[in-house]
């Protein structure tokens, strides 16, 4: 499949079938992350991919959302920043979002290419995530990401249009100016 094509198929799916994908799929999905940008390529981001029914079971309850029980596998997502403190002190926080967001995103399309489905979950108790899998309190959570093969033929919502989201040289300003070449005296 296509970059563009994928980009136009990814979408959240929250229905899953019954059917168990093979778990080889989702490694090449972890590997397509591993490729982000990294800052200073440092790499902080750790994946953990959860097959155990009862673990799913507490997951979906740690983020209150049933949809995740139905899943054959969920995969955690989290940041390891004690590195990127070291080479950039505040800012860290910030590249280890950026960093997560883009490890994400290559998951999100790898795992469209594959066929396969998932819907990226944010809203969780970190607390008791980190509790469910022994994930040290340093280590940040970023996402889970619940996994199996959609029910339906998912469709990607509208999104917003580029008018909506792109200035020119300066905020809000909505229109491309044409470079004026000044004359040659």
């Amino acid at each position: 499949m296509k970059l563009d094509e994928c980009i136009k198929k990814r979408c959240s799916v929250r229905r899953f079938k019954t059917k168990r994908p093979d778990w080889k799929d989702i490694i090449k999905a972890i590997e397509a992350s591993s490729k982000a940008p990294l800052a200073g390529n440092i790499p902080t981001i750790k994946f953990i991919l959860v097959d155990n029914k009862e673990k799913i079971a507490e997951l979906a309850e740690a983020a209150m959302q049933d949809f995740i029980y139905y899943a054959n596998y969920v995969v955690v997502v989290c940041s390891d920043k004690k590195q990127c403190i070291k080479s950039y002190g505040e800012r860290a926080e910030r590249y280890c979002k950026q960093q997560a967001g883009a490890a994400i995103e290559n998951f999100l399309l790898k795992i469209t290419e594959l066929k396969l489905a998932t819907c990226w979950v944010g809203a969780f108790a970190d607390e008791n995530v980190k509790r469910i899998l022994q994930i040290p309190d340093e280590i940040d959570v970023e996402a889970l990401l619940p996994i199996g093969f959609p029910i339906a033929n998912p469709k990607q919502r509208t999104k917003p249009s580029l008018d909506s989201c792109v200035y020119f040289n300066t905020w809000k300003n909505r229109y491309m100016k044409p470079i004026i070449k000044p004359e040659a005296h």
